[in-house]
């Protein structure tokens, strides 16, 4: 468990440096390896603001070429606790404020770290930003080679409107 204690900390700022195995905070697929993260706690009087970023190790597959590849996945997110004696009702999922007692001794971190660590995958994952991707027809990874098929076979129904438009260009 990731863990911080505040119980005993003075107002001010406070850096930490987390590292495990992505089995320490329970994400599988496509991550691997190590996570490293790093906090940095703002206490207050009456409330704590928490900046986290961490980085894993993915390994995925380009939804354009269908390559593996690697891939360090960033996820960066800010908790605020605010402390109050009545807590009762008060958490809400929707937004990033905890509210803590004002005699919580610790902050746990591995639910929220996990959270957003699987929210950050991205949802088109490319192996290169300009990756080129398989052709239509044959299937050869535009990437590594071009590939010798012929232009796209328009179809037929389209013909009699290219004849128009090569006609206006004459013109």
């Amino acid at each position: 468990m990731i863990k911080i204690k505040v119980s005993n900390l003075s107002n001010g700022n406070y850096d930490y440096d987390f590292e495990g195995d992505v089995s320490d905070i329970n994400v599988s697929e496509p991550y691997s390896g190590k996570f490293f993260t790093t906090v940095t706690l703002s206490k207050y009087d009456s409330q704590i603001i928490l900046d986290s970023e961490t980085r894993i190790k993915a390994n995925l597959n380009c939804d354009r070429c269908n390559k593996e590849f690697s891939s360090d996945i960033v996820s960066k997110y800010r908790m605020i606790y605010l402390f109050r004696q009545n807590i009762e009702n008060e958490n809400d999922d929707t937004t990033d404020v905890i509210y803590l007692h004002p005699d919580a001794d610790k902050i746990e971190l591995d639910k929220d770290i996990r959270d957003f660590a699987v929210l950050a995958v991205p949802m088109k994952k490319l192996c290169l930003e300009d990756c080129k991707g398989l052709c239509p027809r044959c299937g050869k990874n535009l990437n590594e080679d071009s590939c010798d098929c012929k232009d796209q076979i328009s179809d037929p129904r389209w013909e009699q409107l290219k004849q128009l438009i090569v006609k206006n260009k004459l013109k």
